[in-house]
Parts: structure tokens; sequence; C-alpha cells
């Protein structure tokens, strides 16, 4: 961080937890195929389990089409990670008076510029409960709250609280939290 410039780095969706669902919900997928060509060969192509005496009509059938189902829902997490959806940076340019937010998209990257004269207060938003949220977000006249944090995981408190205390120091305006 220097005087003028304060850059924050913002983590995708290339997290632990993305990388294990989008593996369970592959293998659970290769499971399902197997299991409905077993059962419509007649013969075991799993290595456990004996799915060759299900029948074909509804069963191997219904497991065949969950398999396409798993398949298409891994291909989407598996291309999100690939991608890294969500991962971007924070900027604030004293000196050229411009926050700028970057993140990457699902097609294309996504930029936002506007003046930081325009920015009123940082704001730490804490719910917790089975929706949890745990954000920074800075206040912006006429704008809507303009989240800087990533999605998915919860902050922890005490690193919530650094984040925004550092960022309003930075900028010079007022901590808020609810």
């Amino acid at each position: 961080m220097s005087a003028t410039v304060l850059e924050q780095s913002v983590l995708g969706s290339r997290r632990l937890s993305n990388f294990l669902v989008a593996a369970a919900v592959s293998i659970g997928g290769i499971g399902f195929l197997l299991a409905s060509l077993s059962s419509y060969l007649g013969y075991d192509v799993l290595p456990f389990g004996h799915p060759a005496t299900l029948i074909f009509v509804p069963q191997g059938l219904v497991m065949g089409l969950y398999s396409i189902a798993a398949v298409l829902l891994a291909s989407y997490l598996w291309y999100v990670i690939a991608v890294d959806v969500g991962s971007g940076s924070n900027r604030f340019d004293k000196s050229t008076g411009v926050v700028t937010i970057n993140r990457r998209g699902f097609r294309r990257p996504l930029s936002i510029e506007f003046p930081l004269r325009d920015v009123r207060a940082v704001k730490l938003e804490v719910r917790d409960g089975f929706n949890a949220r745990r954000r920074v977000s800075l206040r912006i006249q006429g704008r809507r709250d303009m989240s800087l944090t990533r999605v998915g995981e919860p902050l922890p408190l005490a690193q919530l609280e650094q984040d925004g205390a550092e960022l309003a120091r930075f900028l010079g305006v007022n901590l808020e939290s609810l």
C-alpha cells in the first residue's frame, strides 16, 4: 500500500470448497453412468455393488438421466473454476481520484469506475444464521452500496473489521456497521 494507491485482490471461484464439490459431482455422475450401463448390459461394470440386477426400465434409465444431469452440473462447475469467476481487484487511487473495481465474469471481464469523492462511507455488514453474510461495502452517493468482498465463505470478524478500518482510514471516510 502506498500513500496514494490502495489495491486489494479478491478471491474468485478457485477455492478448495468449489474443487471438492465439482469433484464429488463428477464422481457421482460417473457412478450413475456406470450403474445405468451395468443395468443395460446385464453385467457389473462397477467394481462394487450389483447394479446389473437393476431393471433397466425404469431404474437404469433414471440413473442414466441422473448421470446426464451430473455431467451438465459438473461441466458448469469446472468451467466456473477454470475461468475463476468473481476474482479481481479493488483499486483506490487518490492521485487520479478514481475507484476501479474489476471482476471476472462468465463471458467477459467487468469493470466499474466512479469518482473517489462520491464515496460517503465504508460499511460493514454482519448477519449470522442460515444465510450468513459478512461483507465490506462502499456507500456511494446516488448509487446502491457496492460490495467489495468475495462471495461465498464469510470472512472472519477480525479480518472483516481490519479490512474495513484500513479502507476507511485510507479513504478518510466514516466506518459504519450493522
